[in-house]
């Protein structure tokens, strides 16, 4: 491309045609607090009502008309719902009144003086007028009991039918309406997600975005569909019951109002101090929590200075104040909860004292309306009450709403499904890169590219080498416009390709990467991905190019054949064939070859380097490796280094001029020669060795590649999607999901030490939960009262039971205050203990354990912090819910069946129902969550596959098939909404009506009673408020249980660990202790492969030795097992094969805390705990007590002690969070002092002076020096110099020494040590 560029643009960037319009949404206010008690002052319902139209405006955006119709008709049918309960009320009001006369005609008539003389009840012995004369005017004789019951029996079933018409209409209507647009707004999130740029995605990781995709689009459709409704109707209610109880008798409605700010008072303090204290808890529990993560994240360092125990006192002293605060907020909560209870019995007492009096002596009330008033206002308080958790719905609904409209409303930088952009007519070939300069935008203060410049010409194969992260992958990433480069451009034939249709350019590049993505689906539809519309006979053509067609001919369904989640069904071999196969069918004009062999073993190597050979011819072809011998003949070779092209020629040239290429070839080629050399003599002795060492070179070299591999995607999502992938085949998968729940018995065990506690609490909730029966007695016995004739008598009964009204709240206060203090005195004991022993089982794992991504640092504090306390579900307060719920079970059936049996079998038979009603309530609330899940999982399982997958589905333009099939798979889970919706409204509707139905039919029966049996109507009540209060404790019992599963599952979770016996157990005493310990230290033909990641071989069949007082160094490459090997000696890891001496005893027989004790080490970045200095050097013994002389010796043995003077605290100064606020110089010599200090016979040094500038490195290098000697040392390190005086040097490469001996020897052999010293190489 010689002479200038030209430049063609297109229309701007961003002028794409987007599919729908939003309008624009005003600023939203923030949410209001769910309001608990209705005393909270009519602004807050006005606030409400705005609050409300805001949630409308922001969560209904997609709501077509038809939508809207549904959900003005269900609000309807809300409300008239909601007004269902006041006028039963009105009902209820009239029956009372009914049964009082009947009781007081029945009173009358036992005197035997009165007689019932034509419908009038009359003196015996006087005349009519006489009778006139003393207003003897009371009728008799025409109320017919059981007449007038029926007549209400059928005004209930007619109230309760209504309800359940209405409550089937309100519910499935919202809900349908929420489905449609749940529908909606699911295919348009997915849809903008799989046009955004790949930036983004670096920047949003897939786990989150899964998240989005259910649990967020999930609260919103929680906060758009039934709760809407719920809401309006228990509003509604609230709205009518006040308003029955001001027009039916505004008086005692006031009275009983102007308490009710002592009970919002009440809830607000509690409110209040509850979360002040949690605050308080979760921050003490914060800096436990701290210990925690800081510990377990350092977890190399504990073990290896053997600082467990000291580890385990420091959290527990840190739990204290936790505990001190729980303990303190369940004697808030219950002193709170006492003291409700008692207000709302004072209020009881109250309005019945109240209320009797105008009852009976103004006689402005009958005692129907003092009914209707009374429970009008109660309803209203309790409906309010209710309504709060809906605004939390609504509050969580709108906060997803906001970021899943954010994203939706976002335009992406680059478009991939834009129409817009050239599509040239002919196509070249010619690439350029002009003056990039790049940073990924998840990393933006890294430069990635630096000003490069670089051609590569049509036709030709040009090959990029260098080392990792000097951008050679990043290179290719730009051609096919993942990314935009932020300055300089990228042409392709003179075009800039910004200005080029995306999809278009993307179709012209065929793409095989070091780690191909298969889709679950079959081989032949795995190339189809390549093109659309292809032909079976292209398919085999590919096949036959990519040499795949033999091994696809042998298998039993040859093309048809699944290749399984992630091609995990074929080998590595297959699975690269597979993809060339792929990027071949779409015939492209350039091909990306990004290590397209390196994790290949070398048999199927040379097979796939023969396709690639292939087909590279008449295309241009960029081929990145490290496996030179993969590039030697290249066209052109061009060498990478920090993001420039620094050089650039063929292969001679290049070796000739000695640079980044010449120090790839060397090093690699030595490390071949001697494996090669190992694998020869191991096939004299094993026919198969020969094939399993080249597998693991093969492998190894995977291992080099995987650091930079992972590096732009979105980084923890993708690392851990792998690694799931990789590490379930070689450990034992004991996710939580499996967990069998504990037995409560075990949990019990535990809390045991606090039985007087849980004995003394449990009587406290046994008294409370007799409080409401005996709530039931004494409302029935006011009852009775008005319909007493002697005046006197009836005032004196009436003020006796107001007057044990508040006795029953005093009694309530102070149990409800002994229950709460107990169990939460009880449950954070136990809470505590049990994060104490699982911090302390944690630490005994071995450090395999804890590469597990399942357990780390971040993993264990959260299941230390939240599993430990949710086990308090099963035992403390969950015991005092139980045993309350019991006792008001218990007793209220005793007092009912002692009064009318009859009465309560008939009443019994609709417990079932009304068990079954709250059921069904208990399900609506915890929504469709469940349901959904499972219907969900198939359109996630795709949307998971295309996020996980997005750079390869971008690269084959294939966003819109997945796009297709997202939403046809959306269309079940749409169809079961609908259906669900139906169901749902039923049982919704038959929940509310079974209360009504029971009413009837309870009430007509006690009339049977009263008129048949003589019955007292009293009772007829008191029977039935008791069943009915106990069937609210049913309720709320098994409210509890979900919280009572969890607690099973967390401690299951939690013993499980506990029961865990760790390979390297520290706490154990066995193993061999010796006293003349000297530090002899033999490697024998080890190897060793990490738990994590079985499938690499990190160490080949190491063998070296070291006497006493020697020091040995390791030197080569990333990778080569030298810091590997030191952990084998510290016993972190026991080796695969082979075996370790430590003067002449195998180091598996050892005692694993007196081997560590023996062992000092110095790392390349040393961990300080967050202490003052002289406890971060008293920590390299943990065994004995340090005095401070011993302390400012190790430091002035590690050239500290001067530096340590200077500062103000001296040698208490706080290092700061991993050490952060010193500088590195200063953090290394506070490590060498800590090791030191313990009087080790071995030291180990690994990369100890990497990190520090020249100065410091000196400095350190000196105390360094000193520490050595006359000890056993292991040092590893890049710079030559630094090891040069070393006894013995060892080269090592893939995990096996190539040479050893002293520096001068190994220079005289000019072996790889020469070449490295000579060339002055870093060992990269």
């Amino acid at each position: 491309m010689p002479g200038s560029v030209k430049l063609r643009s297109v229309k701007k960037f961003g002028q794409e045609n987007d599919s729908y319009e939003f309008s624009d949404e005003g600023k939203l206010r923030p949410i209001y607090g769910p309001f608990k008690y209705y005393a909270q002052s009519i602004k807050a319902i006005f606030t409400l009502l705005d609050m409300f139209y805001c949630q409308f405006a922001l969560q209904f955006r997609f709501a077509s008309c038809r939508e809207i119709c549904m959900m003005i008709f269900g609000s309807i049918c809300a409300i008239i719902h909601g007004s269902a309960q006041p006028l039963m009320l009105l009902v209820f009001g009239m029956l009372t009144d009914t049964f009082i006369e009947y009781d007081i005609e029945l009173n009358e008539l036992t005197d035997p003086e009165k007689v019932c003389v034509n419908n009038t009840i009359q003196w015996r012995n006087l005349t009519e007028e006489e009778n006139l004369a003393l207003n003897m005017t009371r009728s008799c004789g025409l109320l017919d009991i059981e007449y007038e019951m029926t007549n209400f029996a059928y005004y209930y079933v007619g109230i309760g039918a209504g309800v359940f018409i209405l409550g089937y209409l309100q519910i499935s209507l919202w809900i349908t309406a929420a489905a449609r647009q749940i529908q909606i707004i699911r295919k348009m999130y997915f849809r903008k997600v799989m046009r955004m740029e790949i930036g983004w995605f670096d920047c949003t990781s897939v786990g989150e975005l899964n998240t989005r995709m259910s649990d967020d689009i999930n609260k919103i459709n929680d906060a758009i569909a039934d709760q809407v409704g719920i809401f309006i109707q228990r509003f509604t209610t609230f709205v009518c019951g006040f308003l029955m109880g001001f027009a039916k008798g505004w008086k005692l409605t006031l009275v009983i109002v102007s308490v009710s700010p002592l009970i919002g008072v009440g809830a607000g303090l509690m409110a209040l101090f509850v979360a002040k204290l949690t605050g308080m808890e979760l921050q003490a529990y914060a800096k436990a929590g701290a210990v925690a993560d800081e510990v377990l994240s350092s977890v190399r360092t504990v073990a290896a200075f053997g600082g467990e125990k000291k580890e385990v006192e420091r959290y527990d002293h840190n739990l204290v104040s936790a505990q001190r605060w729980g303990i303190r907020k369940g004697l808030i909560m219950g002193f709170f909860t006492g003291y409700m209870w008692f207000i709302i019995f004072l209020c009881y007492a109250l309005a019945f004292w109240y209320g009797s009096s105008l009852v009976v002596d103004t006689q402005e009330y009958s005692p129907g309306t003092l009914l209707q008033v009374f429970f009008g206002v109660l309803i209203a308080a309790l409906s309010l009450g209710q309504a709060s958790p809906c605004l939390e719905a609504f509050a969580a609904g709108r906060g997803a709403a906001t970021i899943i409209f954010e994203t939706i409303e976002r335009k992406p930088e680059i478009d991939c499904l834009s129409e817009a952009g050239y599509k040239l007519n002919k196509v070249k070939g010619d690439l350029e890169f002009h003056n990039i300069t790049f940073h990924y935008p998840s990393r933006p203060e890294v430069k990635i590219l630096d000003q490069l410049n670089l051609q590569v010409k049509s036709g030709e194969t040009t090959a990029f080498v260098g080392p990792s992260g000097a951008g050679k992958s990043t290179a290719v990433q730009l051609i096919q416009r993942f990314y935009d480069p932020k300055e300089g451009m990228v042409t392709l034939d003179g075009h800039d390709i910004r200005g080029l249709n995306i999809q278009w350019l993307r179709s012209l590049i065929g793409i095989v990467e070091q780690e191909p993505v298969l889709f679950a689906t079959s081989i032949a539809e795995n190339i189809r991905y390549g093109r659309p519309g292809v032909s079976n006979d292209d398919i085999i053509t590919a096949a036959k190019e990519a040499n795949a067609y033999n091994f696809i001919m042998d298998l039993p369904q040859k093309f048809d054949t699944l290749v399984g989640e992630g091609g995990g069904q074929m080998s590595g071999g297959q699975k690269q064939r597979i993809a060339i196969a792929r990027a071949l069918v779409r015939n492209p004009r350039i091909l990306l070859l990004d290590m397209a062999t390196s994790a290949l073993d070398n048999e199927s190597e040379a097979v796939v380097q023969e396709a690639l050979d292939k087909v590279r011819m008449g295309r241009t072809t960029i081929s990145i490796a490290h496996r030179l011998s993969t590039i030697k003949n290249a066209d052109v070779i061009v060498g990478f280094e920090h993001g420039r092209a620094v050089e650039r020629g063929k292969h001679e040239e290049l070796l000739d001029r000695k640079g980044v290429y010449f120090t790839l070839v060397t090093l690699q080629s030595q490390g071949d020669k001697a494996l090669n050399q190992k694998a020869r003599q191991a096939a004299s002795s094993d026919p198969d060795a020969e094939r399993k060492s080249l597998n693991r070179a093969g492998s190894y070299r995977a291992s080099l590649r995987s650091s930079v591999h992972q590096r732009s995607r979105s980084q923890l999502s993708n690392v851990v999607h792998e690694l799931s992938g990789k590490v379930r085949s070689g450990l034992p998968d004991d996710d939580s999901d499996e967990v069998e729940p504990a037995p409560v018995a075990r949990i019990l065990k535990y809390n045991a030490p606090e039985w007087p506690y849980m004995l003394f609490g449990s009587f406290g909730a046994a008294v409370n939960g007799g409080v409401n029966p005996v709530y039931a007695l004494l409302f029935s016995q006011i009852l009775a009262t008005f319909s007493m004739p002697d005046p006197v008598e009836q005032r004196r009964e009436i003020n006796g039971i107001c007057l044990f009204f508040v006795v029953v709240g005093l009694v309530s206060f102070f149990t409800q205050l002994l229950q709460g203090y107990a169990f939460s005195k009880s449950g954070e004991l136990l809470t505590r203990r049990l994060r104490c022993l699982g911090f302390q089982a944690m630490l005994g794992q071995e450090i395999a354990w804890f590469d597990d991504h399942r357990n780390s640092p971040g993993a264990l504090t959260t299941r230390l912090a939240t599993d430990a306390s949710q086990v308090q579900g099963a035992t403390g307060s969950q015991i005092g819910m139980i045993v309350n719920s019991l006792t008001n079970i218990g007793v209220a059936i005793i007092i009912s069946f002692y009064f009318s049996w009859k009465l309560t079998l008939v009443i019994l038979c609709f417990l079932p129902f009304l068990a079954l009603s709250g059921g069904f309530q208990a399900k609506m609330l915890t929504g469709f969550a469940k349901q959904d899940k499972e219907a969900m999982e198939a359109a996630g399982q795709i949307s998971g596959e295309a996020l996980n997958n997005i750079r390869t589905i971008a690269g084959l333009g294939k966003e819109r098939n997945f796009v297709e099939m997202f939403e046809a798979q959306l269309e079940a889970p749409y169809q079961a909404a609908l259906k669900k919706a139906n169901v749902y409204g039923a049982c919704y509707g038959f929940a509310q009506c079974v209360v009504f139905m029971a009413n009837s039919a309870s009430y007509r029966f006690g009339g049977y009673l009263v008129y048949r049996e003589g019955l007292h109507f009293s009772f007829v009540f008191r029977v039935i408020s008791a069943i009915v209060t106990s069937g609210t404790a049913l309720g709320r019992a098994s409210s509890y249980t979900p919280d009572y599963a969890k607690a099973k599952i967390s401690a299951a979770r939690f013993f499980q660990l506990l029961d865990h016996i760790p390979k390297i157990s520290v706490y154990s005493d066995e193993g061999d202790k010796w006293d003349n310990f000297k530090g002899d230290i033999e490697f024998i033909d080890c190897k060793f492969t990490y738990p994590s990641r079985p499938d690499i071989q990190v160490l080949n069949g190491l063998s070296v030795s070291v006497r006493p007082g020697q020091t040995l160094a390791f030197v080569g490459s990333s990778g080569c097992g030298k810091s590997t090997s030191v952990q084998l000696l510290e016993r972190f890891y026991d080796p695969n094969n082979g075996r370790v001496l430590i003067d002449g005893r195998e180091s598996t027989r050892v005692n694993v805390a007196f081997l560590r004790s023996k062992i000092g080490i110095v790392s390349q970045e040393p961990i300080l705990f967050d202490c003052s200095i002289a406890e971060n050097i008293r920590y390299g013994d943990n065994q004995r007590h340090l005095s401070m002389d011993d302390v400012i010796a190790a430091a002035k043995k590690a050239q500290l002690h001067d530096f340590v003077m200077s500062l103000p605290e001296k040698y208490d100064t706080n290092v700061g969070s991993q050490g952060s606020q010193l500088s590195r110089g200063q953090k290394q010599r506070i490590a060498i002092a800590r090791a030191i200090i313990r009087d080790p016979k071995i030291l180990l040094l690994d990369e100890a002076t990497s990190a520090l500038d020249t100065e410091s490195e000196k400095t350190v290098q000196d105390a360094l020096d000193k520490a050595r000697e006359g000890r056993t040392c292991i040092v590893i390190a890049h710079r030559l110099s630094t090891i040069q005086n070393s006894d013995i040097i060892a080269v090592m490469s893939r995990g096996y020494v190539i040479e050893k001996g002293t520096h001068d020897y190994l220079m005289s052999l000019k072996g790889a040590y020469y070449k490295l010293v000579t060339t002055g190489a870093p060992i990269s």
